[in-house]
């Protein structure tokens, strides 16, 4: 330190009054860290408001900034030319500093190149009751703010600061308590507060001009008379001292309430400390008017526990509801809603109609639950619920809520339709700890969401298991796809008519060095929600656009399928990557297909549609997957430029056993040669199916059946001839297990 100490300074001048400002810092005694419960809760609670990893109450001194209370740093002090609040002391106002290392004064700072590595720092000075400024309240991060603070966090900054100053004045009277009357009157003279000392019977014996002025304010009848101290201030001081747990020379504190000569009520503090025999000798009272520090702590509350926007509990109350129900009842469901659609809302009426949904989402939320219910907003469009007392019913609440979401809201004028999904957990099945029932619950929201929206789902272990496994395999994907690791296999599509192949599926395989031969479903969750998926989606196209250059010089006609991330519509460059993919490789737009699923078109984006006519454009073809599964309406067969429909494996499946399945497959049909969209079976895995199709009229299939999923040598097997036979998938190696 010593070496950096000497490198360098501030080079900031000692102002003139400078000894007169130490000698006011060294009235309050602090010469080291303070182990202070109530400086530490106003240090969590401005690292909550404003959302920084630090907050410190520094006091500058002759050679050191001392740490008087930190919370998210362990240095306890440092050579007060690192100081960044050195640069507060002339002045009452904010020092702001949005980043450090753009910032002349403080760039070479050791704070800055060093732990803790300042970027962002925010400083109120303390401003002492002679005019000093002591110090700061400090924020700091190791993220620059470019946008500094706003005035509003400017103002409960100096809220807070306000209540620092109080709480080391209150440590500077308490100072004054332990030394003489003479010197305890020295003090006062220049304290803000009523300061008095009585004798036994309540005689005013000194009182500072801030005494006379309190007195002074109060409504007439209720101040002092005779030389003494109001009758109600006595009264609370009697019960204070008749204490039996107070001893003789201990300091008492309450809070009263007084009424001013306007005929409002003042919120008056009073601490007390005596001295001698109880019925002889003194004591000394100090009295503050923390009216408007009690309005302060509120609007603090609100602010760090009350939502802004809805008026709901905010996350920190949730957690704090929630922690004080599991120790009370004994039944207690947990719940996590999330509103599907809101993004288009805010995309098309933009932040003030999303902000009206949220209002009016809390609105129903609030009256589809009992008064002794729990409804707090997360955070953006996620809500939670604190339901006692139910573990059955949840179900039919959750249910009810849904429903009562999905009904139409008026904003600006317009009717706005989103919908919700739910996840939850119980209390004591699911986990017996805040934390565990709240993860439990958003992953039965994840599950809840991922089939289909709009439905709610409780918690199982599984759940917890499946996320662990997702976990587990985000951390190996990087070192994957940079390794090779993953791979595409390749599934015919075969023509019922003729049995002749027409094209290949192109599906992500992942040669796992410990695991083998991973099917897409076992990592695919994973993958989506990982930032690779864009990259890997972009990969597997090219490679895909390739392989089929080189096949269709064996089989002209073979068309290649390609599904397509929701990251890759989301980067915002798909259509120029497919058109580059085509053109790298050769490939006539006409042999290339990518397939969508419902989740991705369900959410009527107009960008997304606005991608999609332009794929459309460049010739290459558009797939809905899996449909007649999820969401999609019809409505969206019409409006999307879609040129193929694949009928799910699950009606397959059914077709031979099943009439609502065989229907639906008929109504699918139906709906293809009705909008001029081609259609294709997925799943067929016997010879039933097969020929059900067939007869239906079904133009295209793919399954075991007709041939697994394979690698790119074995799948040259299936173009040794334009026709395939129906027994071609005996000739073909089963794919591994898990393929």
């Amino acid at each position: 330190m010593g070496e950096l100490d000497d490198i360098w300074t501030t080079g900031l001048p000692v102002r003139q009054d400078e000894p007169a400002r130490l000698a006011s810092l060294a009235e309050y005694g602090i010469h080291e860290t303070l182990e202070d419960p109530g400086f530490e809760r106003l240090l969590r609670l401005a690292q909550r408001l404003f959302g920084v990893s630090t907050a410190l109450v520094s006091l500058v001194e002759a050679q050191r900034q001392l740490f008087a209370a930190r919370a998210g740093l362990s240095l306890c002090e440092t050579p007060r030319q690192w100081s960044f609040c050195a640069h507060a002391l002339g002045s009452e106002d904010l020092l702001v500093v949005p980043d450090a290392r753009l910032d002349s004064r403080f760039a070479a700072n050791p704070l800055v190149l060093g732990p803790p590595h300042i970027r962002f720092y925010a400083g109120c000075p303390l401003v002492s009751p002679q005019g000093f400024v002591l110090g700061t309240l400090c924020l700091i991060d190791q993220a620059p703010r470019p946008a500094g603070l706003d005035a509003e966090a400017s103002r409960n900054l100096r809220d807070l600061a306000a209540l620092v100053m109080d709480k080391l004045e209150w440590r500077r009277l308490e100072q004054a308590r332990q030394v003489s009357q003479a010197c305890l009157e020295s003090m006062a003279r220049h304290s803000p507060d009523a300061i008095f000392c009585l004798d036994a019977e309540g005689g005013i014996t000194f009182q500072n001009g801030s005494g006379r002025r309190f007195l002074a304010r109060l409504a007439p009848g209720t101040g002092g008379a005779d030389g003494r101290v109001p009758a109600r201030i006595l009264a609370v001081l009697r019960r204070l001292f008749d204490r039996r747990d107070t001893a003789a020379e201990e300091a008492g504190i309450a809070e009263l309430e007084l009424e001013d000569q306007a005929g409002q009520t003042l919120l008056v503090e009073m601490a007390a400390s005596r001295w001698g025999v109880a019925t002889q000798g003194s004591c000394c009272v100090v009295l503050r008017d923390v009216t408007e520090r009690r309005r302060n702590e509120a609007k603090l509350y609100q602010l760090a526990h009350i939502d802004a926007l809805t008026g709901l509990p905010n996350r920190v109350l949730f957690r704090s509801r929630l922690d004080a129900l599991l120790r009370d009842e004994s039944v207690v469901s947990v719940m996590m809603l999330d509103l599907d659609g809101f993004k288009d809302v805010n995309d098309s009426l933009g932040h003030p109609g999303g902000d009206a949904v949220l209002k009016e989402t809390a609105r129903r939320l609030l009256a589809g639950v009992r008064d002794t219910d729990v409804v707090a907003r997360m955070g953006g469009d996620e809500f939670a619920l604190l339901i006692r007392g139910m573990r059955e019913e949840a179900g039919r609440l959750a249910a009810g809520l849904i429903d009562a979401l999905s009904r139409p809201m008026l904003v600006e004028g317009q009717p706005i339709t989103v919908g919700a999904s739910v996840g939850i957990a119980l209390f004591p099945e699911h986990g017996t700890g805040s934390q565990e029932l709240l993860s439990g619950a958003d992953l039965a929201l994840y599950l809840a969401k991922s089939e289909g929206r709009h439905g709610w789902r409780f918690f199982s272990p599984s759940l917890r298991d499946a996320a662990a496994a997702r976990r587990a395999y985000q951390a190996e994907l990087e070192r994957a796809f940079s390794h090779g690791e993953l791979v595409l296999h390749y599934q015919p599509l075969v023509r019922l008519a003729d049995n002749a192949l027409t094209g290949a599926e192109a599906l992500l395989r992942w040669r796992h060095p410990e695991r083998g031969l991973l099917g897409a479903a076992a990592f695919l969750p994973a993958l989506q929600s990982s930032p690779l998926a864009g990259a890997v989606g972009n990969w597997a196209l090219q490679e895909a656009c390739a392989q089929a250059v080189a096949w269709r010089r064996r089989v002209p006609g073979l068309r290649m399928s390609v599904n397509v991330f929701p990251a890759q519509f989301r980067r915002g460059d798909l259509v120029e990557r497919v058109a580059g993919a085509l053109h790298h490789a050769g490939l006539a737009p006409e042999a290339l297909e990518l397939e969508v699923r419902d989740d991705l078109v369900v959410r009527h984006d107009e960008a997304l549609l606005v991608v999609m006519r332009a794929i459309r454009e460049l010739g290459v073809g558009l797939v809905f997957d899996d449909y007649g599964t999820g969401h999609a309406s019809l409505s969206m067969l019409k409006q999307y430029p879609l040129s193929r429909l694949k009928i799910d494996r699950s009606f397959v499946r059914g077709i031979p056993d099943s009439p609502a399945d065989a229907a639906i497959v008929r109504a699918i049909l139906y709906l293809g040669r009705s909008l001029g969209m081609a259609v294709t079976a997925e799943g067929v895995e016997n010879p039933v199916q097969f020929e059900r199709l067939r007869r239906k009229g079904c133009e295209e299939a793919q399954g075991y059946y007709l041939g697994a999923p394979v690698a790119p040598a074995d799948f040259s097997v299936y173009l040794e001839s334009e026709v395939l036979r129906l027994g071609a998938s005996e000739q073909i190696s089963a794919p591994p297990a898990g393929a």
